[in-house]
C-alpha cells in the first residue's frame, strides 16, 4: 500500500515549521445578524436559523482578506504548505455546517477546525501549535494571551480592501512585540522619565511581548522568500521616538529578526501611517490606538500590559 501524496492541497502535508493562525468564525466571516439573533433570543433561535440559511453564502469578515493572503503564499511554495489555518468556532459541529460551507464557496484551504457548542475555544490553540489566534471574543484572547499566545481581538472596521497582493502586517512596539515596561515609566513618571530610562538602557534589549513568538514565526517564513521580492512586509509602528528607538532597533537586531519599514511617531495619530503602509492588520495594545487605527485597517486589540488594567 503506497502511502498518501503530499501537497499544498493536501491536509496530511505537515510542515513542522510552517506559520500557524487559528482564527474564530466571526472573525473570518460576517456572523453579526445572526450572532445579535443569538444574543437577543438565545441558543435555540440562533441553531434554528443557521440550519435554515446553512446553504447561504456568509459574506467576508474582517480578518477574510488577510486570511486570503495567508493561505495564498501556500501557491509560491512547495509541495509543503508553510502555512496553515485553523478554525476555532464556539458553534456546534451542526450549526458550523453553514461556515463550511463558505470556507468551500471561497475556495480557502481550511480542513482543520474544532467547534465547541459554546464552550471556549482556547483549549485547542496548544494541541494545533498555533502561533497567533484572532478572535471576535475577547473571553477567548484573553484565555489565549495567558496561556503566553499572540492573540487579538478583531473589531469591526470600514477599511476599504487593500489591492495589493502581498501581505502586510504592522505592529505596536510596547505591550505587543516588547514588555510594557517602558509604558509603565511613562504612565507612573512621565515622558521625561521614560526617554531617560530608555537612554540609560539603551544597550539592554527589551523584555519580550506576547507577539514575539508570532513575529519569529513570520520572519522564518519571510526567509523563504527573496527579501527583494517578497510576498511579506511588515512594519513598526510606535510611538516612540528619538533617543527612545534605539534600543527598539538593537533588540529587534538581538533577537535576528526582520521589520521591513520602522515608524517612530512620537504620539502622532497611528491610523494615517498605517492607511499609508496599506496594512492588511494592525496589532495595538492601547484602545485608543486601536479606534483610531481600525477606521484606516483592519485592526486586533491585544489585552495585554498596563494600558488595558
Amino acid at each position: 500500500m503506497t502511502s498518501p501524496s503530499t501537497s499544498a492541497h493536501d491536509p496530511a502535508a505537515i510542515n513542522d515549521n510552517r506559520l500557524v493562525v487559528a482564527i474564530s468564525s466571526r472573525a473570518l466571516f460576517d456572523l453579526g445578524d445572526s450572532h445579535a439573533l443569538f444574543e437577543r433570543d438565545g441558543l435555540d433561535a440562533y441553531r434554528a436559523f443557521q440550519i435554515d440559511h446553512e446553504n447561504e453564502i456568509l459574506q467576508p469578515g474582517v480578518a477574510f482578506p488577510l486570511v486570503q493572503k495567508l493561505l495564498g503564499l501556500n501557491k509560491l511554495a512547495g509541495d509543503v504548505p508553510p502555512v496553515e489555518v485553523i478554525l476555532l468556532s464556539r458553534n456546534s459541529g451542526d450549526t458550523g455546517l453553514r461556515i463550511f460551507n463558505a470556507i468551500q464557496h471561497y475556495g480557502l484551504q481550511i480542513s482543520r477546525a474544532a467547534f465547541t457548542s459554546g464552550a471556549p475555544t482556547s483549549d485547542y490553540i496548544a494541541p494545533f501549535k498555533a502561533d497567533l489566534f484572532l478572535s471576535a471574543n475577547a473571553e477567548d484572547v484573553g484565555r489565549a494571551l495567558a496561556a503566553g499566545v499572540a492573540a487579538a481581538t478583531i473589531l469591526p472596521s470600514t477599511a476599504p480592501p487593500r489591492a495589493s497582493e502581498q501581505l502586510r502586517i504592522a505592529f505596536d512596539g510596547d505591550a505587543v512585540l516588547f514588555g510594557d515596561e517602558g509604558e509603565r515609566v511613562s504612565r507612573e513618571e512621565g515622558l521625561e522619565a521614560f526617554h531617560r530610562n530608555e537612554s540609560e538602557h539603551a544597550a539592554e534589549p527589551l523584555s519580550v511581548g506576547p507577539f514575539r513568538g508570532f513575529l519569529t514565526a513570520l520572519h522564518r517564513l519571510q526567509t523563504a522568500f527573496p527579501a527583494e521580492d517578497s510576498p511579506i512586509r511588515t512594519a513598526l509602528v510606535t510611538a516612540r521616538s528619538a533617543p527612545a528607538h534605539k534600543r527598539v532597533i538593537l533588540t529587534l537586531r538581538k533577537w535576528g529578526v526582520r521589520i521591513d519599514e520602522a515608524l517612530f511617531l512620537g504620539g502622532r495619530d497611528k491610523g494615517p501611517f498605517l492607511d499609508a503602509f496599506g496594512a492588511d492588520i494592525f496589532f495595538d495594545d492601547s484602545p485608543a490606538n486601536v479606534e483610531s487605527a481600525r477606521k484606516h485597517v483592519a485592526t486586533g486589540h491585544v489585552p495585554h500590559g498596563v494600558s488595558n488594567r
